[in-house]
């Protein structure tokens, strides 16, 4: 038994027709390739690099959307307090805290598909201690425990996806040990058993594979929460340094602005934010019901 006949269509193409019969859904998943699209080219379609402190001009901060930079270019969405170009910054904000994300959920998903998985083929004390560890992690706030973390590594790309990893691999260590359980009483995994198959051949290329449109799903509504908790952890100036920020850390420098008139600076950034997330998670809600063999229409 493949890992396609346990889904409900038999092949890509049948998803991909019942995945277009919802039109929020379609629009949902273009913007959000568009976005990855925009977030990967942005060194090629940003008007400026806002990391290059000598393509800054001091004069150009505080612009309004729609005024001209002293080069003669349009800032379409307004400058900064440090004369960047909004829409620039945003594309770059977008690419990191993107990559942040799938960086976090690919991690997480390897680690906690594994760990369920053999959890369920296992069994007994192995099982135990598996999930008794996977209780304890979803016991405490997700916040609270990257935020502990973080205050012990410290600021840092490369830490937030560390500290995202951990507080994420639960999810998918306790969806892939329920799905597990229920392939591993099929009959494809009793007669790989009784051909004396090595354990780890069975887990791995029978059993797991079986696992992964559960898997796919979580992972993909996942990346919207990985993006929402990088963004508080950044807004809360312990996630991604100052010299790489991404929207949360965009918002968090607008902030102070926006008593005093300058909405743009936080308001765009945060409008992007929400179009990212609201874009990934209607695409994984209609993804969860193409999937799932019971919501099959």
């Amino acid at each position: 038994m493949s890992a396609a006949a346990a889904l409900p269509s038999p092949t890509p193409a049948g998803w991909l027709r019942r995945y277009a019969r919802r039109p929020g859904a379609v629009i949902a998943l273009v913007v959000l390739v568009m976005l990855v699209a925009a977030a990967g080219l942005a060194p090629w379609i940003a008007p400026q690099n806002p990391y290059d402190l000598a393509a800054l001009d001091i004069m150009d901060n505080m612009l309004a959307p729609g005024q001209e930079l002293g080069t003669g270019r349009i800032a379409w969405l307004g400058t900064d307090d440090q004369g960047r170009d909004m829409l620039s910054a945003i594309l770059y904000g977008l690419r990191i805290s993107l990559g942040v994300a799938i960086a976090s959920v690919a991690a997480a998903s390897a680690i906690g598909a594994t760990l369920g998985v053999v959890a369920a083929y296992a069994g007994g004390f192995v099982e135990a201690l598996i999930m008794r560890v996977v209780d304890l992690q979803l016991s405490f706030p997700a916040i609270l425990v990257a935020l502990v973390l973080l205050a012990v590594f410290g600021r840092g790309i490369d830490k937030v996806v560390i500290a995202l990893v951990v507080v994420q691999w639960a999810y998918y260590a306790r969806t892939v040990r329920g799905s597990a359980l229920v392939e591993s009483r099929r009959e494809y995994i009793q007669a790989a058993r009784c051909l004396a198959l090595p354990r780890g051949r069975i887990v791995f290329r029978h059993l797991l594979p079986n696992c992964l449109g559960p898997l796919i799903v979580v992972a993909t509504v996942q990346i919207a929460h990985a993006i929402a908790l990088e963004a508080t952890l950044s807004f809360l100036g312990v996630g991604v340094p100052v010299t790489e920020p991404s929207l949360g850390l965009l918002i968090a420098h607008g902030y102070n602005y926006l008593l005093s008139g300058k909405y743009w600076i936080s308001v765009f950034p945060g409008v992007a934010l929400v179009i990212a997330i609201v874009a990934i998670n209607l695409a994984g809600d209609r993804l969860r019901e193409v999937l799932n063999p019971r919501g099959a229409r």
